[in-house]
C-alpha cells in the first residue's frame, strides 16, 4: 500500500472473512497440537514405567516454562511483519525476519551455554527424586538442544502469521506434532529406545520442522530480499534497538504472567491434595479455552498491525469492535457448553470422589472465565499487533498487583476465593487495556 493510501481518511469495510481466515486455522492449531500432544503421555504409558512417566512429566515441565517465555518471538516478529507490510512492504517485512531470525540464534546460543545451570536448577526446582530424576535428567538433555530450533521457528512463524499465512502455520504444526508422535512410537517402544527415545524424537522432529518452514518461507523472491538486508547490516544497535525493546517488554509480561499462575497452583497446594487436583482439572479447562479464543489474539495481531501500519485510524478502530464482538460471541458458547457439560467433564477427569466434589464446588466459574477472559486475550492481540508492548507490560504489572491482593483478601472464602481472584484479574486486565486504549491509538495514529 503507498503511503498516500496508507493515510486516506477513508476506512477499508472490515472483512469478516479475514478476521475467521486467521481466527479458525489459529483454533485447530492450538487445539491440534494440545491433542496430539496427548500422544507423549500415551506413549509413556504403554512403557508400563511410573518413574519413567513421572520424568517426562518434570522434563516436559521444564521446557514448558523455558520456551513459553520466549514465545516473544513469534508474537513480536507478527505484530512487527504486520505492520511492515502496509508501512513499507515484503523488503521491510523480510528485514523484520531477518532481525528475528538473529536475535532467535543469539538468544538460542546464549540457552546452549546456561544449559549447566539451567538444568539442573530446573530438576531441582521441580523435586525430582533418584530414579526419576535420572530419567528426566536422560530426556531433558537431549531435549534441551532444540532450543536452538525452537527459537528460530519461533520467529519464522511469527513472519508466516504476520503475513496472514495461517494455513502453511496449520500444515506445519499439525505435520511437527505428527511426526513427533510417530518417531515416539517407534524410536521409544519399537526400538526400545525407552525415555531417550521421548527425547530424540522431539529433538529430531524440531529440526525437521525447522528445515520444511525454511524451505517454504525463503522460497522465490524472499531469499533474495533476505541476501539483500543482510548486505545493509541490520544488526547495528540503532536498528535492532526496537526490536529488542519489543521483544523485552513482551518478555517480561510472559514472565509475569507465569508467576502469577504458579501463584494459582502454589496456594492450591496448600488448601490440600483434593483442592490441588481439582485445580489442577479446572486450570486445564482454562488452558483448552484459551487455546480456543487465542485465535482471536492471532487475528488481532495481524489485522490491527496492519491497519496501525496503514494509519488508519477508523480501520483499526472498526477491526478492534469487529474481533472484540466474535470473541465474545466465541466466549458465550464456550461458557454455555461448560454450563451444561461442566459436571461431565470434571468426571472424565477427576481421580477420586473427593476431587470430583472439589472440583464441582468450583466447577460454575468455567462458565464465567471465558466471558472475563476474552476481551484481554483480543486486546494482547492488539497490543502486540501495534506494538505497544511497553504498555502491555504495564498494565500486566498493575493487573498482577491487584490479584496478588485480591488472593490475600479472599483468602478466608477457601477454594473460591483463589478463583474469584484469578477470574479478576482476567477481567482487570482487559479493563486496564481498554481504558489505555484510546491514548495509545491517538498517540500512534493522528486524526
Amino acid at each position: 500500500m503507498s503511503a498516500s493510501n496508507a493515510t486516506s481518511s477513508q476506512s477499508p469495510s472490515i472483512s469478516t472473512q479475514a478476521i475467521w481466515a486467521i481466527a479458525i486455522p489459529a483454533m485447530l492449531t492450538n487445539i491440534a497440537t494440545a491433542l496430539i500432544g496427548v500422544g507423549d503421555m500415551w506413549i509413556v504409558g504403554q512403557m508400563d514405567s511410573t518413574s519413567t512417566q513421572g520424568a517426562v512429566d518434570v522434563g516436559a515441565r521444564i521446557f514448558a516454562v523455558l520456551f513459553t517465555v520466549m514465545n516473544f518471538l513469534k508474537t513480536g516478529t507478527t505484530g512487527m511483519v504486520a505492520q511492515e507490510g502496509e508501512r513499507a512492504g515484503a523488503e521491510s517485512q523480510v528485514m523484520v525476519l531477518v532481525k528475528g531470525l538473529f536475535v532467535a540464534l543469539v538468544i538460542g546460543a546464549l540457552v546452549l551455554l546456561a544449559k549447566p545451570i539451567i538444568l539442573p536448577f530446573a530438576l531441582d526446582a521441580l523435586g525430582a527424586q533418584e530414579t526419576v530424576r535420572a530419567e528426566a535428567e536422560t530426556y531433558a538433555e537431549i531435549r534441551y538442544w532444540t532450543a536452538p530450533g525452537v527459537m528460530l521457528n519461533l520467529a519464522l512463524m511469527g513472519y508466516l502469521i504476520g503475513r496472514r499465512q495461517m494455513t502453511a502455520v496449520l500444515i506445519f504444526e499439525v505435520g511437527y506434532n505428527l511426526l513427533n508422535v510417530g518417531l515416539g512410537l517407534w524410536l521409544a517402544l519399537r526400538l526400545d529406545w525407552g525415555i531417550a527415545g521421548i527425547g530424540w524424537s522431539s529433538f529430531a522432529a524440531e529440526y525437521a520442522k525447522l528445515l520444511v518452514v525454511s524451505l517454504f518461507v525463503f522460497r522465490g523472491t524472499v531469499s533474495a530480499l533476505a541476501l539483500k538486508c543482510l548486505s545493509k547490516v541490520p544488526f547495528r544497535w540503532n536498528s535492532i534497538k526496537p526490536f529488542l525493546s519489543v521483544n523485552r517488554d513482551l518478555f517480561f509480561r510472559t514472565v509475569i504472567l507465569m508467576i502469577a499462575i504458579g501463584a494459582l497452583t502454589r496456594l492450591s497446594a496448600e488448601r490440600g491434595d483434593a483442592v490441588l487436583a481439582a485445580n489442577g482439572i479446572m486450570y486445564q479447562m482454562f488452558v483448552l479455552t484459551a487455546l480456543l479464543l487465542d485465535g482471536f489474539e492471532n487475528a488481532a495481531q495481524v489485522l490491527t498491525g496492519e491497519r496501525i501500519g496503514a494509519k488508519d485510524r477508523a480501520g483499526f478502530a472498526a477491526y478492534v469492535k469487529a474481533i472484540l464482538w466474535r470473541g465474545f460471541a466465541a466466549a458465550g458458547v464456550v461458557s454455555i457448553l461448560f454450563l451444561l457439560l461442566g459436571p461431565f467433564i470434571l468426571a472424565q477427569f477427576a481421580a477420586t470422589p473427593e476431587v470430583l466434589a472439589e472440583a464441582e464446588k468450583v466447577g460454575w466459574w468455567l462458565a464465567i472465565i471465558p466471558i472475563a477472559g476474552v476481551a484481554g486475550f483480543v486486546f494482547d492481540g492488539v497490543y502486540v499487533g501495534a506494538s505497544w508492548t511497553r504498555a502491555l507490560l504495564g498494565t500486566m504489572v498493575v493487573a498482577s498487583l491487584l490479584y496478588a491482593a485480591l488472593l490475600w483478601l479472599t483468602w478466608p472464602l477457601g477454594n473460591q476465593g483463589i478463583w474469584l481472584s484469578f477470574t479478576a484479574f482476567l477481567a482487570i486486565r482487559a479493563v486496564l487495556q481498554a481504558l489505555w486504549l484510546p491514548r495509545l491509538t491517538k498517540h500512534s495514529i493522528a486524526s
